[in-house]
């Protein structure tokens, strides 16, 4: 694993709203709560790999993903368990959010591929 992930216990709210208050972070949550990891180049396209890297990091700083080597990538995927021992409901009442809001939907859509929605 990388360096950064917390642990459960150090999961803080305020670091996940702060994550989840960007639509590029949004979409990739989005795709991650569909299940099982994915290459970070797949996510979101057209962005410089140094901006992907800052939304990786602040992703995986809030405790809301993990990342892992795989060769020359980067695999992520959701922290799933630890954010519902967390905060119980807040993930599955953000993403029904996200899935009803189509204002959310149409500007987390134009950065993620279509091949992962």
């Amino acid at each position: 694993m990388i360096a950064n992930h917390p642990e459960r216990e150090q999961i803080r709210l305020e670091n996940v709203l702060t994550a989840l208050g960007n639509p590029l972070r949004l979409a990739v949550i989005r795709t991650l709560a569909k299940g099982g990891e994915h290459p970070c180049g797949t996510l979101l396209q057209g962005l410089s790999k140094s901006t992907l890297t800052h939304h990786w990091r602040v992703l995986r700083d809030s405790g809301m993903i993990w990342q892992r080597p795989d060769g020359r990538a980067n695999l992520l995927s959701l922290r799933r368990e630890d954010l519902d021992a967390r905060f119980p409901g807040l993930l599955d009442c953000l993403l029904s959010a996200i899935e009803s809001d189509g204002i959310t939907i149409e500007s987390t859509q134009k950065h993620i591929s279509e091949q992962h929605l």
